[in-house]
């Protein structure tokens, strides 16, 4: 017997979904960041006793972990990445500290650039050029690359970067300048940008070539040093990584590709929301996680994650094919506070795992949203229980109280505007995500996932007018399910500039053959059978004239009329107009591969409850009343397939509690997910969950 283990390290806590041997075992323990392994083989320590097992003998049980980590994003958002050197095309030294030349902020005058990831003295230029045609106007110098690998050498860097001008014209001078260094400098690890991006576009593709070589090192050695671990534990299976763009991939291949890891920690949430749907059929919602440090928001249209290319981390872009995902600073352990003005802010300061909100007892003070939905009673002081951790009240009321004496407000009126507060920004952040793509976001229901977030879901959705929203067991512990659901994949591009209805087909099919190679290729290696793999072609496409492209998905074989009739659609979709007159104009050719993976049944049996629901009352806020108000306080884990909650009430599970405000109904589906809707329009999508109707006696 054996078990599969899903694992995403937080900025406050680690999750952990373990299945096998006809259980789902969920576990959450408090994440460690000075060495996040650290925190993980913990959290295996904690599940083997619960199963009663010694850890090497639980570890030999395992035949796959997939991880998502967040040791790549922490690296450059704190500077701490390896030290790296930048070859660049002479006379394109400052590209990097340039960027594109646009502002992030228009109308910000006192906006500073961010400070570049490769300081400008170890940003040495080469001589050689290769024109925007990919002809050879001067030969690469090479002595220009040895003398910049000397002088990285002395500087003890670690990391070197290779990004010349036009190169995904013709690659031949940037993997000559590769192939001196690596022979030069053995023990470098060196990325090439026609290896990672081949694209047109110069200072995106500099920016992820950068992201790439600053984080590939310190991702490279955490792998190694895990892998070692595990093995020292007696694992034999498989160890998977979560990438940014809802794929795994091998340690491997992530330590070749470090920049494919920058947002692997959210990126699985979208996977785990279309599992929890799939039983009903459903393949759009918008998925949100509240975790203990941030609140993430994707999409999902049409049974796929949307992806984007123009991602940014710490300012910087990173032009890879990423999970569509708002993030901002807005998680339980976000700090409440006031400006100079004496207006309220709440985050994107973060109390973090230590010290951690006031009413966690380990050294904070200063007030949370946890100690926030403390004192409101949407916590109760034995909510985190089966975390091993009792709340204190009077802690989290002596954190608000100067927040609510400055304010001239009671505790619970500054901690109501601090719950309001948040969950304004929260809903910004889902409007935000559909909005700009097109789409209303009253037209999918929510899949709720964080320890916190359903908490605040009901919020959420009242302030966009969303009818329903789905809460799964695994709520708490979403990202941590969504990997083991996840398939392989790997993306890659070629660009290919010229006028659609000219493109010459015979080169585009040797362009998708040339992929399609590859990618089998690596998946392959990764031990992904031929019959599991699928092909995902797109094109970027964009009017003649425009500055922004479009990826629009095509069939293959390749149709040019098709490819400019799917451009024309998303034009107008995104847009609200299209030229169907106008010339379009290719940009670059792109593939997906995707290896299938063997998933749990979303629709296998599962214990239904039983018993008394009810557990008692205590007192919680009310948002019409603007006080306190007695209300029932519902057992989750003993409500049945089929009842109906009707609000205000309160419903914990062992590592969750559900908020249904007034005018919200819970049901619990048959496959024990809980769902919160309200009014006509939830109330015709929760019809649709099988068994709903049974009321559950006050």
């Amino acid at each position: 017997m054996s078990y599969r283990i899903g694992i995403d390290v937080g900025g406050t806590f680690t999750d952990f979904l373990l299945i096998g041997e006809g259980r789902r075992l969920v576990h959450k323990t408090s994440s460690t960041p000075d060495d996040p392994s650290r925190g993980l083989v913990v959290g295996l320590e904690e599940i083997a006793a619960q199963l009663g097992l010694e850890l090497r003998a639980f570890v030999a049980r395992l035949e796959l972990i997939v991880h998502g980590t967040t040791v790549t994003t922490n690296a450059v958002l704190t500077h701490r990445g390896a030290r790296t050197g930048l070859l660049v095309t002479e006379g394109f030294r400052d590209v990097l500290a340039l960027r594109d030349g646009t502002r992030e902020e228009p109308y910000d005058n006192r906006l500073a650039p961010p400070t570049p990831l490769v300081p400008r003295y170890r940003r040495l230029p080469v001589g050689g050029r290769i024109d925007y045609k990919g002809d050879e106007v001067e030969p690469l110098r090479e002595q220009d690359v040895r003398d910049a690998a000397a002088a990285l050498a002395a500087d003890e860097v670690e990391a070197i970067a290779i990004c010349f001008m036009h190169s995904p014209a013709n690659a031949e001078h940037e993997r000559r300048a590769r192939d001196l260094v690596a022979e030069l400098l053995p023990d470098a690890y060196v990325t090439a940008s026609s290896d990672l991006l081949p694209q047109v576009r110069y200072h995106d593709r500099m920016s992820t070539t950068v992201l790439n070589a600053y984080a590939g090192p310190i991702i490279s050695r955490y792998l190694a040093a895990l892998t070692e671990r595990l093995e020292g534990l007696a694992f034999d299976g498989t160890l998977l990584i979560m990438q940014s763009n809802g794929g795994v991939a091998t340690p491997a291949e992530i330590s070749e590709r470090a920049a494919l890891s920058l947002l692997s920690g959210p990126a699985s949430g979208p996977t785990a929301g279309l599992w929890q749907l799939a039983p009903h059929g459903l393949d759009e919602c918008i998925t949100v996680d509240m975790g203990g440090t941030s609140f993430d928001a994707a999409l999902v249209k049409d049974g796929a994650p949307l992806l984007m290319v123009d991602g940014v981390v710490d300012r910087w872009r990173l032009a890879l094919p990423t999970i569509d995902i708002h993030t901002i600073g807005a998680g339980g352990g976000s700090i409440a506070w006031l400006d100079e003005g004496g207006l309220l802010h709440v985050g994107p300061q973060s109390a973090g795992a230590q010290p951690g909100p006031a009413s966690y007892g380990r050294g904070g003070a200063l007030p949370t949203v946890t100690d926030a939905d403390l004192v409101l009673g949407y916590l109760g002081e034995e909510s985190f229980r089966h975390g091993g951790m009792a709340l204190d009240l009077g802690a989290a009321r002596t954190a608000f109280g100067p927040l609510a004496q400055a304010l001239g407000l009671t505790v619970e009126q500054a901690a109501a505007g601090v719950y309001d507060l948040v969950n304004v920004t929260m809903a910004t952040g889902v409007r935000d995500i559909s909005i700009r793509r097109g789409l209303d976001p009253r037209d999918f229901p929510l899949v709720v996932a964080g320890g916190a977030g359903p908490l605040h879901a009901a919020a959420i959705a009242r302030e966009l007018d969303i009818p329903a929203l789905l809460v799964p067991r695994e709520s708490s512990i979403f990202c941590a399910a969504g990997m083991l659901m996840s398939d392989f994949k790997h993306d890659d591009v070629r660009a290919y500039k010229t006028p659609l209805a000219t493109a010459d087909p015979q080169r585009l099919t040797a362009l998708l053959d040339q992929l399609i190679a590859a990618g089998r290729e690596t998946l392959a290696r990764e031990g992904v059978p031929p019959d599991r793999v699928e092909l995902q072609a797109a094109l970027d496409l964009r009017y003649v004239g425009q500055w922004h492209e479009l990826t629009v998905p095509i069939a293959l074989p390749f149709d040019a009329a098709a490819a400019a009739a799917g451009f024309h659609v998303e034009h107008d979709r995104l847009f609200g107009h299209s030229s169907p007159e106008g010339a379009v104009e290719l940009l670059a050719v792109r593939l997906g591969v995707v290896g299938r993976t063997e998933k749990p049944d979303p629709t296998a049996e599962v214990e239904l409850g039983e018993g008394p629901a009810l557990v008692g009352t205590r007192p919680v806020w009310s948002p019409s009343a603007r006080t306190l108000v007695e209300t029932p306080v519902y057992d989750g884990e003993a409500l049945a397939s089929g009842t109906t909650i009707a609000g205000p009430a309160i419903v914990e599970l062992p590592n969750t509690t559900i908020v249904v405000p007034d005018g919200f109904t819970l049901g619990v589906d048959a496959y024990r997910a809980l769902v919160v809707y309200a009014g006509e329009r939830g109330a015709a999508f929760a019809g649709g969950l099988a068994g709903l109707g049974t009321e559950v006696a006050r």
